[in-house]
């Protein structure tokens, strides 16, 4: 009899480290195009002393192999609403741990920097690397935890595999300091 591994994302280092690629998972299966998520991350034990009837609902029972670190998906962000203008607005309860928010972008590679045109706003900048022969569709997931902790999870669209995930706490500075900020 064979050991067969469970379904979702690999065991990972930290609690943080998990919970990204969890919600990279859950954000991979419902596909590309996708806008903006937010996501709570709440302490599953707490969360199953304190809301048992939530727990259950979320499948998480007494099964002690259950993650640390619990991703609960919040409303939709309010489409044409800039990224940073949203967050400016969340204040969390003390319930929550951290946040994670899975967002899609395009990217170029640093070798064409050189060649942006000059005197772009953002909406001609956003044109011209949208029609670059070399841009790249990323999904990105980052994490942070009230304490500072930070995690990102990027997945290319080119190379959309679960062995091909990157992690790291400082791929997308930006965003996790705009996270960051939400507990402040």
């Amino acid at each position: 009899m064979s050991n067969v591994s469970p379904p979702g994302p690999p065991m990972a280092a930290s609690p943080l480290t998990r919970a990204v690629l969890e919600i990279d998972e859950y954000a991979s299966g419902l596909g590309w195009d996708q806008p903006a998520r937010l996501f709570a991350l709440v302490d599953t034990a707490q969360l199953r002393s304190q809301e048992p009837g939530l727990a259950s609902q979320l499948g998480l029972g007494s099964d002690e192999s259950a993650a640390p670190l619990t991703p609960i998906e919040q409303d939709e962000i309010p489409a044409g609403r800039p990224l940073d203008e949203f967050l400016g607005t969340i204040a969390w309860p003390d319930a929550v741990a951290g946040c994670a928010m899975t967002v899609e972008r395009l990217m170029l590679p640093p070798s064409a920097e050189a060649s942006v045109p000059d005197g772009l706003d953002e909406a001609g900048l956003a044109k011209w690397v949208a029609a670059h022969p070399d841009r790249q569709e990323v999904r990105m997931t980052v994490a942070v935890l009230r304490d500072g902790a930070r995690e990102s999870a990027l997945r290319l669209r080119e190379k959309d595999s679960p062995t091909e995930v990157l992690t790291g706490a400082d791929l997308v500075p930006g965003l996790a300091e705009a996270l960051a900020a939400t507990f402040a």
